[in-house]
């Protein structure tokens, strides 16, 4: 091995979307076939007690800053709670900043306007889908995983292909292109989120043996892995194999394997025997698969690292096993686990590590939490179970070890302490930057007690009647152009139009509105405009001083029914 090998080798980074620890047949499956990642499991070293957060973009703050979410401005998959504060360091620029190229293909879920784009946040060159998801509201229009229109460093460009084959195409060009120097690839498919669309070819084999959705839900994995065997592929064509760090992990627990029971248990499908599934604080919702492979760095032959690790180690791991400089470790939360992959368990503390699952606007003490430690399970801050002894979780035994109880309790509330400092603090949208010419802010990043948007192109083609307020930052004083739509530009119709056809799997149809009136306000400032036949947009001027300010819409119809502008397009 040489010294470039020992210290420099490049990262292939593959996370997907809702996909859990039972949904692989080298976890036991009985249904799903994923030979290609089997392959890459009996050749890894795999942290088999690995957590993340219950749902994506609380995982991804975590994994790209070492910090547990909550820290971040991240504890929500929508309504401005998806946006990772523009102060945090990031994987991307962490690898930057130690020489190599970075790249980013596929899901962010981070932010999807200046300054939280993957382009702002340390990666030299990204495509990707806008939103948590491909079909989402800040999504190009019409997207459905089929010949979709990505951005690419914030242009939108469109591309022939299923979503997830679109993802490693354009990873593996890139790969190859950057080949003569150390690169970092994260590749963040959105498969298999929902909506499940899938070639048929790929959900046919399991039809009739599952329901029809999980058939879908499979088929679509079984996509991803043959994606993954394809990239190791070219991998050794280019000789890039033995130096490269593959390292495969999902995003949070499942959310199409199984069928539970009101307690959190399984009564049909596949779930590893865990309890829970995506955004639950059992096991089932947080523990997922972390794959690492690299022959010239030793990690390869099939071996389990069994004690507790955490998404928010990874930054850490990652600079100490590549070389680089890594990140303050009086800032981040967790930890290098390079003793634990190289074997070596002397000295390794028994750790406490918290995970939850908000989804409020504001974060609630014990909510959806769970405080980990190598044996122990602290759930909702009153349930205690002995994972080693009972993995599924079906037996409290809270009155039986007060003391346990007692110490995760503890430990909770100084986590707690920690993480709530910056609750109040909402990242902010900046307009006014030659970074982002024209913002188009979607309701998808609204603040509202009640975190109600139209999330989705379906909600919106359904005229879903809810209301919120951005927070934005004025980049320079002058004037503002601000264009209120009820319909993308992609879209090009009118406020009250309608769009003919069945509204059906968020894709087709649209429901006409009747609006009038539209009014505004940006910080203190009002304006107000009827709503003409065939406007598509209303538009207002704003004169504004630099800073932080809050932006809210109106959108009103005759018979007094109100929502916010879906889509607003923001010029200095």
């Amino acid at each position: 091995m040489s010294d470039t090998e020992a210290t420099h080798p490049n990262v292939i980074f593959v996370i997907t979307d809702d996909q859990g620890y039972g949904d692989l047949g080298c976890h036991g499956n009985p249904i799903l076939a994923t030979p290609n990642l089997d392959a890459l499991h009996a050749d890894s070293v795999r942290l088999v007690q690995y957590h993340v957060g219950p749902t994506c973009a609380p995982t991804r703050a975590g994994l790209m800053t070492g910090r547990y979410c909550n820290c971040t401005g991240v504890w929500h998959t929508i309504a401005g709670w998806s946006l990772l504060r523009k102060d945090e360091t990031t994987l991307g620029d962490v690898f930057r900043a130690g020489g190599y190229r970075t790249g980013m293909f596929g899901k962010w879920h981070l932010g999807d306007n200046y300054p939280f784009r993957p382009h702002d946040r340390g990666f030299d060159d990204a495509l990707y889908h806008c939103g948590g998801g491909v079909s989402q509201t800040p999504d190009h229009w019409g997207n459905d995983y089929f010949d979709d229109t990505y951005k690419r460093n914030g242009v939108p460009e469109p591309f022939e292909g299923y979503c997830t084959d679109v993802w490693f195409r354009e990873a593996a060009r890139w790969i190859e292109a950057n080949r003569d120097r150390p690169f970092f690839c994260y590749l963040s498919t959105n498969a298999p989120h929902g909506p499940y669309n899938v070639a048929p070819a790929y959900s046919e084999p399991y039809r009739g043996r599952v329901p029809e959705e999980r058939a879908r839900f499979y088929g679509m994995i079984t996509n991803i892995d043959e994606n993954v065997g394809r990239l190791r592929a070219r991998l050794r064509e280019l000789g890039l194999d033995r130096n490269t760090l593959f390292i495969f992990m999902t995003d949070n627990g499942t959310s199409g394997g199984c069928t539970l029971d009101k307690q959190g248990h399984v009564v049909e499908g596949y779930n590893a025997g865990m309890r829970g599934v995506k955004g639950s604080p059992y096991d089932g919702g947080h523990r997922t698969p972390l794959f690492l492979h690299w022959p010239a760095g030793g990690l390869t032959g099939g071996r389990d690292v069994t004690r507790l690790t955490a998404n928010v180690d990874m930054l850490s791991t990652l600079a100490e096993l590549c070389g680089i400089p890594g990140p303050d470790p009086n800032r981040v939360h967790g930890k290098s686990i390079v003793p634990l992959l190289r074997g070596d368990e002397a000295g390794w503390p028994d750790r406490v590590i918290v995970t939850d699952s908000q989804r409020v606007a504001t974060p609630v003490k014990w909510r959806q939490s769970a405080t980990m430690t190598d044996r122990w399970r602290l759930v909702n801050g009153k349930q205690l179970y002995d994972i080693q002894q009972d993995p599924g979780q079906r037996e409290d035994v809270a009155d039986r070890h007060p003391d346990v109880l007692a110490r995760l309790r503890a430990h909770y509330e100084t986590w707690w302490a920690r993480v709530s400092v910056d609750f109040a603090n909402e990242p902010a949208i900046i307009i006014g930057t030659a970074h982002e010419p024209v913002t188009c802010i979607t309701n998808h990043d609204w603040h509202n007690e009640a975190c109600n948007c139209a999330w989705n192109q379906g909600q919106v083609r359904e005229g879903l009647l809810c209301n919120g307020r951005w927070r934005i930052d004025v980049a320079g004083s002058g004037e503002y152009t601000f264009e209120l739509r009820r319909w993308p530009r992609e879209e090009d119709r009118g406020m009250t139009d309608g769009i003919p056809g069945e509204i059906k799997d968020w894709y087709t149809g649209g429901r006409a509105i009747p609006l009038k009136h539209a009014r505004i306000r940006v910080g203190d400032q009002e304006q107000e405009a009827a709503i003409g036949a065939g406007d598509k947009s209303v538009a207002f001027t704003f004169t504004l001083e630099q800073g932080e300010t809050d932006l809210q819409t109106w959108l009103t119809d005759g018979d007094g029914h109100e929502l916010g502008a879906y889509y607003v397009y923001v010029r200095k």
